[in-house]
């Protein structure tokens, strides 16, 4: 599976938007997701900034999708 494939994976037509940025089923990370698909294809530009879509199917099976925007902070980062 490639994260930055042109074409979206079947089970991105069955996505829901999740607003919390996590499984809106089990509340799984996106880490944990075993399938990812960014759409790079459509980006929406608020205040010269670009936002994506980010695509997740959990391991229990519900894929979702939030804006790379609303994607918290890495606990790997310093900021």
């Amino acid at each position: 599976m490639d994260a930055f494939a042109l074409v979206p994976p079947e089970w991105t037509k069955s996505a829901g938007h999740a607003l919390n940025f996590c499984c809106p089923n089990c509340q799984a990370v996106p880490a944990k997701a075993q399938s990812v698909w960014l759409n790079r294809r459509a980006p929406v530009s608020v205040a010269n900034k670009r936002k994506y879509q980010e695509f997740y199917q959990c391991n229990c099976g519900t894929a979702w999708w939030g804006w790379s925007d609303d994607r918290p902070p890495s606990e790997l980062s310093d900021t």
